[in-house]
C-alpha cells in the first residue's frame, strides 16, 4: 500500500504550519485537504502534472535534515529490523537511539 493512503489519517492528528513531502504525495485531493486545514503543502509537483503547482524549494531543502536523521536511526540494527514486538519497547529503543544520535 502506498504511503499517501495513510497520510491523511496521520496528518489529521497534528496541526503543523507546513507539510514537507516528496513527489509521491502530490495528489490534488491530499493538497486540497491540507489547504482546508490551513497547512502549507511543500510538495514539489510531479513531472507529468498538466498544471504545475508552486513549491517553496527553499523550505523543501530542510527536508534533507529529516532524511539524514532517519538514515542515522537506521544505523541502529534493532531499530532498522524492529526486533521489539511491542510498540512500547520499540518506542523506548527509538528514544534511546535518538539520545545517542543527539549526543554525538
Amino acid at each position: 500500500m502506498h504511503d499517501i493512503k495513510e497520510a491523511e489519517g496521520l496528518v489529521a492528528q497534528i496541526e503543523p504550519q507546513a507539510l514537507l513531502a516528496d513527489k509521491g504525495y502530490d495528489s490534488d485531493e491530499f493538497v486540497e485537504s491540507l489547504g482546508l486545514r490551513s497547512i502549507t503543502p511543500v510538495i514539489p509537483p510531479k513531472s507529468n502534472r498538466k498544471t504545475k503547482r508552486q513549491c517553496d524549494f527553499a523550505l523543501y531543502c530542510e527536508r534533507n535534515l529529516i532524511e539524514k536523521f532517519f538514515n542515522l536511526l537506521k544505523q541502529f540494527r534493532g531499530i532498522a529490523t524492529r526486533y521489539e514486538k511491542t510498540a512500547r519497547n520499540f518506542l523506548a529503543g527509538v528514544h534511546l537511539a535518538c539520545a545517542l544520535v543527539w549526543l554525538k
